[in-house]
């Protein structure tokens, strides 16, 4: 046997998950914390409120361009050290973040807090598959999902309650003690398998791949930059938006061709040629849309058409980060003893069904109705998450271990980008399509529109309103009615599209091998 496969941690490995969870929980965190905070740091810092989103996009560039690198950053410099480092400067520009005097020192803070961010996740991911051997990597993955997962759910409560209380700088400073916990845990519980530094001294040896690196970090960081302002900039009516998109694809695909034919890649695409792991990569980021999308939906609904505040509507995704909370270890339990493609079924069907439920949406829904939407939807994804990751090891090096969770965690995120974007996209348009249609009998000669228009004066004049007045603010209700009705029918018309592309990617399951049993933790990595 050969030292990847007999070597194991000095230090329990369980101590080792929660200690690499920590700052990762706060790294996604911050990916939806700030949200609700931007009136308020707009506010703080005199500026707009389209200004304040520089905030969010920053961060969100800079995550994206570090991520899909980190795999090869921890080669070059050691996977414990990037990680380390990682967490410090996520640390220091957190609170740097909090310290901020004006806009833009805040934006050039956040950009630093994201290059920190982006390499947490992936080398967490990495340090679990090589922590634990193959039977127990699946509940390894539960604690990380829990942490990825209702990290995005609670941001939004926690965020809102913060700024509600405190002050918009405490969701940055909150971040400070975490960061310094982990640093001290990291340094005393982590280590590097013996494969990372031959890895290195082959790197070292090796030309390293420029060309990829700079071509990564355009397209990514410009991709996300699209993805981002688009929907703000109306897309391609924008020039901005029309250069940045042309400029992504064209280094996008330039990269693709220097990463094929090139040694040693910044990002190894041959690992697609796995059907385990390309299978894996492109569920991912359907995961990536569906978790990211709905966490934007529910919310949105509710403080748009509810009129709820984005603390309490934050608490509506409350409930679903508890259930993901049991399900997660369960689901980690089960991957020993059942096919992970069927549990991958199974949760997508949960969700497709659950997708479809949300279609009896409303703008007269209660909480306990919008909390339990969002619980039925997370408990399939519980059963997506866990097995999609471990499968992606199946067949892979144990010396690919990071490049493997640098593209899955690119994956998921540009996901999350690609559905919140089509989200915004989409509802704005279907919402203009079903006004539209709506109006066309909002006409004084319509009996029932002319029958309601009269009935709400009336009695809008028996509370003492002069009547011309009345009819006035008759018609203007009705104008919001049909408003909230044409915008209810678009989320339900985006929601039924998502319910039928998860439930078409059941039958995609089986493209997937099935693990070994019984294999050793080298060749089953």
């Amino acid at each position: 046997m050969d030292s990847h496969a007999v070597w194991t941690p000095r230090y329990n490995p369980w101590v080792v998950a929660l200690t690499v969870t920590l700052a990762t929980f706060m790294e996604v965190l911050d990916t939806s914390i700030a949200n609700v905070a931007l009136p308020h740091i707009a506010g703080g810092l005199s500026a707009s409120q389209d200004e304040a989103t520089w905030v969010l996009t920053s961060y969100l560039v800079s995550n994206a361009v570090v991520l899909p690198i980190s795999a090869w950053l921890s080669v070059l410099v050691g996977r414990k050290r990037f990680y380390m480092t990682c967490v410090a400067l996520f640390t220091a520009s957190s609170f740097l973040c909090g310290l901020a005097p004006s806009l833009g020192m805040l934006i050039l803070f956040r950009v630093l807090q994201g290059t920190g961010g982006g390499g947490l996740a992936t080398s967490e991911q990495a340090i679990l598959a090589d922590t634990f051997s193959p039977e127990k990597r699946g509940m390894a993955f539960a604690i990380y999902g829990m942490a990825v997962v209702m990290a995005p759910a609670i941001g939004p409560t926690l965020g809102g309650w913060i700024t509600d209380n405190y002050n918009w700088r405490w969701i940055f400073y909150i971040n400070v003690p975490v960061g310094l916990l982990s640093l001290y845990l990291t340094d005393k519980v982590v280590e590097d398998p013996p494969y990372m530094e031959e890895d290195r001294q082959k790197m070292k040896s090796s030309r390293v791949d420029y060309w990829g690196l700079g071509l990564i970090t355009v397209g990514i960081g410009f991709l996300q930059f699209v993805l981002d302002k688009g929907q703000e900039d109306d897309w391609f009516a924008s020039s901005r938006i029309t250069i940045s998109f042309i400029v992504s694809i064209a280094a996008l695909v330039w990269f693709v061709f220097n990463e094929w034919r090139h040694e040693n890649p910044i990002v190894d695409l041959r690992l697609l040629k796995l059907r385990n792991f390309a299978t894996a990569v492109f569920f991912m980021f359907i995961l990536g849309m569906v978790l990211f999308g709905t966490t934007v939906l529910i919310p949105q609904f509710l403080q748009i058409q509810m009129g709820y505040t984005a603390e309490q509507a934050g608490k509506a995704l409350s409930a679903g980060a508890i259930v993901l909370v049991f399900m997660m270890p369960i689901v980690g339990r089960l991957i020993t003893r059942v096919d992970p493609r069927l549990l991958i079924a199974f949760g997508f069907l949960a969700t497709s069904l659950a997708l479809f439920h949300m279609t009896e949406l409303y703008p007269g829904i209660d909480f306990r109705t919008a909390a339990m939407m969002r619980v039925y939807q997370v408990f399939g994804l519980a059963f997506v998450f866990i097995p999609i990751n471990t499968l992606s090891y199946i067949g892979v090096p144990r010396n690919k271990s990071n490049q493997v969770s640098g593209i899955v965690n690119l994956s998921r995120n540009l996901g999350g980008s690609v559905g919140i974007s089509l989200l915004s996209t989409f509802l704005l348009r279907m919402s203009q399509q079903h006004q539209t249609y709506l109006s066309e009998h909002a006409s004084p000669s319509n009996p029932l529109f002319a029958q309601r228009i009269a009935g709400l004066a009336a009695n809008l004049n028996s509370q003492g309103v002069p009547m011309n007045e009345a009819t006035r603010q008759a018609y203007a209700i009705v104008a919001r009615t049909i408003g909230a009705q044409a915008s209810t029918l678009a989320y339900i018309d985006i929601i039924s599209i998502g319910a039928f592309a998860i439930l078409a990617l059941v039958p995609i399951v089986w493209l997937m091998k099935k693990p070994p049993r019984g294999a050793a933790p080298a060749a089953a990595h």
